[in-house]
Parts: structure tokens; C-alpha cells; sequence
């Protein structure tokens, strides 16, 4: 069926189809935005109670709201009275022009120095609530020596909505163009790279049309994040499957004189590898659909159509095109026709060769290598705090720093306590009497549930509010009658935080669980998949080390929550995946050769073009990087790092070397640790090698 794609007719078919394809999911890229949930509360399962805390909100006057908090600082002196007069004009201006928009008292900080009022803000949606608080603050900014903030809650979650505005637009041409000038750089060629580049915009267009509809029609969450990743994600994978592909095709070039014919004899050798490995990656990303998170949960089925996507498009669009421009497409080094061409040595061909000489010597300074690295786990710190999840400081950021100088840190984000109103007294007592709670009130009654208010003394998203918001479940628990419930912005922290940890504990070996299940029935071995889970698993965890260490000199606080789950799937999936390629290669060989040899050989073939395809991978995962929060530029280092160090070490090295000292043990139980041929140092020089069919 492959070969169809290099069908004298088929492939003007495939070429048509794919173009109306990109006519017709093209306009998905801007829809996709809208659709998107960047809220943390709508990440939490239904479960948690930050989750029914939100949904009882509900059945309140005026519906779900955030509050926030409005902050003017003097910029000398004390506040005087024409500063407060100007303070109550902006802030009638903005409740009448914001109808969601409902202030409360204005309160003097002790100094004197600072005054600020608490607000609620409607939230049909992130989006509304955003564009509602960008209104507000081109009202509240100040004036007559005074600096406004919009801060608390509300201000830090339309921050965050706010930056992911733009974000695929900025992230497709980034993408684009790493991928352009490593394409030049590799094939050297003014025409060449444009096809592959064709492929992979057929599989973002083909990917976010699938998502667009997953969202829409199936529930699956959607957030800033995962939109991002999901085009990072499609652009690296579909140019690494573009990369192999087109590598073994200019190899059949040369062995056959019809381009027709060396398409089909690339697709037949190179699709097998690549079918599975693509399988390797996608099952790993389906397994985060055990995660209680929703957006982890999401990002599964995002993350498998985009490879899905990248995977059909390149197996079908790609070669299509290739056949169509034929051997002039690769001027000016177009590959000719060369009867009997055997691939040349070169640099992986001497690598090989001392990897041969030494291989225990090699993999053992190698792993000793690797867990040095992985020591800086020790110095890892999970957890962001709401004002650290950015890499800039927005105006929420500033204010909220002021506001913890003049006045209770947690008063810009209130607990939120729902709780039967026949048992309002014993609730305030117990909240009152929690440590760190310097403030109860209830706000508003309904249905006989009654809405508390608990203001703390600690910052949100700190160890000390999480101890408080502990504490105040544990003593309205023992108030059985009170059905209380506890929640608000600190309360969704800590339930996502323990969302998290729960998420690795059960995906990380589920993941691990299913890779090795995938290597085991492609090289029928189990043995051979063992050895490349821990050379994956130590490949991750040295590279979250080295991105602990770097993480701290760049002054991040720690590394959030969800990126040690999301850079375990990445690169335990990827690092499969470039092993795939390679270990595929080596059992092929060892049919004819011996493992010992066949190493040698698959490393001298595949070497060049796989560690070509992890260059631009990790390239494009560090497009991330020019993104204002702390998690996408953390996600994108370690995935961008961890592929490297894969590719070039891991891969490159370790992989070979270990292959080569266990030798054929390594495909136990199958025949071919029985019958594996003698090493090469065994073998007759000059000996004629016959040449397995294979991707190459």
C-alpha cells in the first residue's frame, strides 16, 4: 500500500489530494485558540474539591467569579486626599464601563503609603475575563502620583491567558524557519528542503483540524500549552521522518536507474522503522490518558494525532513529491545511478570501529558519565508559585509584590470555603482559628449554602498558604453537618500539585511498561528491550539534572509540577525512537553479520542522517523558549537538551557499545541468540558480506 505513493499516476493523485488537505484545514490554525482553556481550574478532575468549590460558585449570585484585587501605591510620601478622590473616580469609572466588573471597600494600607480595593470578576470564560480586566486597567493605571495595579487572582489568571495570545502564530514561524535553515544546512540543496517542509505544513494543518474537532466534539481539554507543543511536536517529528525517508531514497537512487523504482525499494525498507516507531511514540502519549490532570490527559490524544498526522503525511505526501521532481530535485549533488554502490566509510565508520576495540571500557565510562550528570536531581525543586510562572514581570507580578509589602500577602486571593448556612458559626470558629488565617467572613447565601471568605497571612501558591488550606479541610471535615468545601486560587494550586505527583507515580511506569512491551514485539527479544529502557531512563534523568542546574543559574525558582511527566514521555518516547531506527537496523544485520558486526555496520549507516534528525528536533522543541512562561521554556530546554544527549551520547555510543559487548545474548529468547554468527574479529578478511534488505 506504501508504494502507492510512488505510483506513475498515484502519485498526481496523492499530490491532489494533499493540496485540497491544506485548503481545507488551513483556517483550523486560527480556530484552534478558541477553544483553548488556560485556567487552572479547569485542569483539576471533578473530583477535587477546588473543582466543586468552583461548580457550587455556580449556583451563587452572579455566577462563577475570581477575585482580584485593585492597588494603588504612592510613588512619594503618603496617600493624600485628592489621590483618594481620584482612586473613587476610577473606580466607579470602571464598574460602570465593566458591567462584570464589581468593586468592593477601598482599604488603607497601615503606612499609609498604599490603598487598594477587592473586586470580583464574572467568568463566563478565561477569555471574556481577560478582555474585561484589559478594559479595567487602562482605567485604574493611576495618575497624580500614583501607580495602579490589577492584581490578586483575577489579574495573575488574565496574565496568563494573556500570554499565550499569539502563541501559535509566533511558535509556527519560529518553527519554521529552525527547520528551513537546518534543512540548507543538511541537504545543501536550494530546492530540496521545500518539500519536506510542504509535508510537515500538510501535518500541522491535518493535526490541528483533528484537535479543533477533539475539542469540540469529544471534550478533550485544550490549553495554551499543549497547542504549543502539539506544533513543535509535528514540525520535529514529520522533518525527522521527511530526513530518514529522503536519506534512504537518494541510497536507492543510486542503486536504481528508475526514481520510480527506488522510491518503492525506500518506502519498502524504510517505512518498517519508522511505522513503529511512530507507534512507540504515540502509544507512550496515549498512556497520559491516565492522568487525573486534564491537561496532561488532553495533551495525550493532542500529541498522537500530531505524530499520527506527521507520520501519514510524510509516508504519503512526502514521497509523492519526491517522485514527482525526481533526481533533479537533490541538484546540485543529484545522486546518479551507480551499479553495485555500497555505502562509503566515514566519521560514524571510525566511531564504530572504536567502539568495536573497547565496548565494556566505552558504555561503562559513558553511564558513569550519565549519572554524574543526573546528581543534579538532588538540587530539584518542583512548584512554581503563581508570580513565578512567568519569565517577565507583568503588571500582576509587580503588584502583587507591592501588595504583600502593604498589606496580608493573601488578600489578593482569598480561600473560597462553601459550606451548609444552617452551620456558618462553627465554620468561622474553626477558620479563625487556623494558623495563618487572619481574616473569615461569609460574602453571600444561597440554597441554604453560604459562600466564606478566609483571608491568609502567607502569599498564595507558598508551603505556608498549602499548610493553611491543609489545615482548614482537616478541621471543617470534623463539621460533618456542614458539608463544607475548600477552594479558591491556593486551595487549585495545591489539588494540581497533588494532581501531579499522583499523575507521576502511575504514568511514568506506565509509560516505561508500554515502551518496552512495543520493543519486545518488534525485535522479538527481551533482553535487547530491557537494555534500552535504562539507557533511556538514565538519558532523562541526567538530562533533568543538567536542566535542575541550568534552571537555577537562570534564576527560575524551581521547575513546575507538570514538566518532569511531560519531559519523561517526550524523551523516553524519542529516545526509543531514535533507537528504533538504530537497534532495527543492527538486528538486520546481525541475521547475515553477527550482532558484533551488524552494530558496527548500522551505526556506520545510520549514524549521519538519525543524529541529522535529532539536531532538528531538538531544535525545534527550543523554539519554546520564546515564550514569557517558566514551563514552556523549561519543557522546551530539557526535551530540546535530553534529545541531544540522546542522539549524540546515549544513541551514539552507549546503545553501540553495550550492544557489542553482550553480543548476541542480546536477543534472548529468540533464534538469533542461538544462532548469532561470530564476531568480526572472527571473520575472513575480505570476506564477501551479503546485504540484507533493510531501511538503512
Amino acid at each position: 500500500m506504501l508504494a502507492l505513493a510512488a505510483g506513475r499516476r498515484a502519485k498526481w493523485v496523492l499530490v491532489v489530494f494533499w493540496v485540497a488537505v491544506m485548503a481545507l484545514t488551513g483556517p483550523f490554525a486560527g480556530k484552534l485558540p478558541k477553544v483553548e482553556k488556560n485556567d487552572a481550574i479547569a485542569y483539576l478532575p471533578a473530583s477535587a474539591q477546588s473543582t466543586k468549590v468552583n461548580n457550587a460558585l455556580a449556583r451563587f449570585p452572579g455566577g462563577q467569579q475570581v477575585p482580584g484585587v485593585v492597588l494603588y501605591v504612592a510613588q512619594r510620601g503618603t496617600i493624600t486626599p485628592a489621590q483618594r478622590s481620584l482612586v473613587a473616580r476610577q473606580r466607579a469609572e470602571a464598574a460602570r464601563q465593566v458591567p462584570d466588573f464589581k468593586p468592593q471597600a477601598i482599604v488603607f494600607s497601615r503606612d499609609k503609603r498604599a490603598l487598594s480595593y477587592a473586586f470580583d470578576v464574572r467568568q463566563p470564560d478565561a477569555t471574556k475575563l481577560t478582555d474585561d480586566l484589559s478594559a479595567v486597567r487602562k482605567i485604574v493605571s493611576g495618575g497624580a502620583g500614583l501607580s495602579g495595579y490589577v492584581t490578586g487572582a483575577a489579574g495573575l489568571l488574565a496574565d496568563s491567558v494573556g500570554a499565550f495570545h499569539g502563541i501559535d502564530g509566533i511558535l509556527l514561524v519560529v518553527t519554521a524557519l529552525v527547520v528551513i535553515v537546518l534543512l540548507l544546512l543538511i541537504y545543501r540543496s536550494p530546492l530540496l528542503w521545500l518539500v519536506p517542509l510542504l509535508g510537515v505544513v500538510a501535518a500541522v494543518g491535518l493535526s490541528q483540524w483533528a484537535v479543533y474537532q477533539l475539542a469540540t466534539r469529544a471534550g478533550v481539554v485544550v490549553s495554551g500549552e499543549s497547542g504549543g507543543i502539539l506544533t513543535v511536536l509535528v514540525f520535529g517529528a514529520g522533518t525527522d521522518y521527511a530526513l530518514l525517508l529522503t536519506a534512504r531514497y537518494r541510497e536507492e537512487l543510486r542503486r536504481h536507474e528508475d526514481h520510480h523504482e527506488a522510491m518503492v525499494a525506500a518506502l519498502l525498507r524504510a517505512s518498517p522503522a519508522i511505522l513503529a516507531s511512530a507507534s512507540t511514540v504515540v502509544l507512550g502519549l496515549l498512556c497520559l490518558l491516565a492522568a487525573e490532570l486534564n491537561s496532561e490527559s488532553g495533551l495525550g490524544p493532542i500529541g498522537a494525532v500530531g505524530i499520527a498526522s506527521a507520520l501519514v503525511a510524510q509516508l504519503s505526501f512526502l514521497p509523492a513529491l519526491l517522485v514527482v521532481f525526481g533526481r533533479r530535485l537533490f541538484w546540485p549533488a543529484k545522486p546518479t545511478f551507480q551499479p553495485g554502490w555500497e555505502d562509503s566509510e566515514g566519521l560514524w565508520a571510525r566511531v564504530a570501529a572504536a567502539i568495536s576495540r573497547r565496548p565494556r571500557r566505552i558504555w561503562s565510562t559513558t553511564a558513569a558519565a550519565l549519572v554524574v550528570l543526573s546528581t543534579g536531581l538532588f538540587a530539584l525543586h518542583l512548584g512554581l508559585q503563581p508570580t513565578q510562572a512567568f519569565t517577565n514581570a507583568p503588571s500582576s507580578v509587580v503588584g502583587q509584590s507591592l501588595y504583600a509589602r502593604h498589606f496580608p500577602a493573601g488578600g489578593g486571593a482569598p480561600v473560597v470555603v462553601i459550606a451548609a448556612s444552617g452551620e456558618t458559626g462553627p465554620v468561622l470558629s474553626r477558620l479563625r482559628g487556623v494558623p495563618g488565617v487572619v481574616a473569615a467572613a461569609p460574602v453571600a447565601a444561597s440554597g441554604g449554602e453560604v459562600e466564606v471568605l478566609a483571608i491568609l497571612s502567607s502569599a498564595p501558591g507558598t508551603p505556608a498558604s498549602f499548610d493553611a488550606v491543609r489545615t482548614m479541610r482537616t478541621e471543617l471535615a470534623a463539621l460533618p453537618g456542614a458539608r463544607a468545601l475548600v477552594g479558591g486560587d491556593t486551595a487549585t494550586t495545591l489539588d494540581t500539585n497533588d494532581a501531579a505527583a499522583r499523575d507521576r507515580a502511575v504514568v511514568m511506569p506506565l509509560v516505561l511498561l508500554v515502551v518496552m512491551v512495543v520493543l519486545g514485539v518488534l525485535l522479538r527479544a527481551v533482553v535487547a528491550p530491557v537494555v534500552l529502557a535504562l539507557t533511556v531512563v538514565l538519558s532523562f534523568a541526567a538530562a533533568l539534572g543538567v536542566s535542575t542546574l541550568v534552571f537555577h543559574a537562570l534564576g527560575f525558582a524551581g521547575v513546575d509540577q507538570s514538566i518532569p511527566l511531560l519531559a519523561f514521555i517526550f524523551l523516553v518516547a524519542l529516545g526509543v525512537d531514535y533507537n528504533i531506527f538504530l537497534v532495527s537496523r543492527v538486528r538486520e544485520e546481525s541475521l547475515v553479520r553477527g550482532t558484533r558486526r551488524g552494530t558496527a555496520i548500522a551505526l556506520r549507516v545510520t549514524g549521519g542522517v538519525i543524529t541529522s534528525a535529532g539536531v532538528v528536533l531538538a531544535a525545534t522543541f527550543s523554539a519554546l523558549a520564546v515564550l514569557p512562561l517558566v514551563a514552556l521554556v523549561e519543557i522546551g530546554f530539557i526535551v530540546a537538551f535530553g534529545v541531544l544527549l540522546d542522539t549524540l551520547v546515549v544513541r551514539s555510543v552507549l546503545v553501540p557499545a553495550l550492544l557489542s559487548d553482550i553480543g548476541g545474548r542480546v536477543w534472548w529468547p529468540s533464534a538469533l541468540a542461538r544462532r548469532d554468527r561470530a564476531s568480526p574479529a572472527d571473520a575472513p578478511s575480505g570476506s564477501p558480506e551479503p546485504r540484507p534488505p533493510s531501511w538503512g
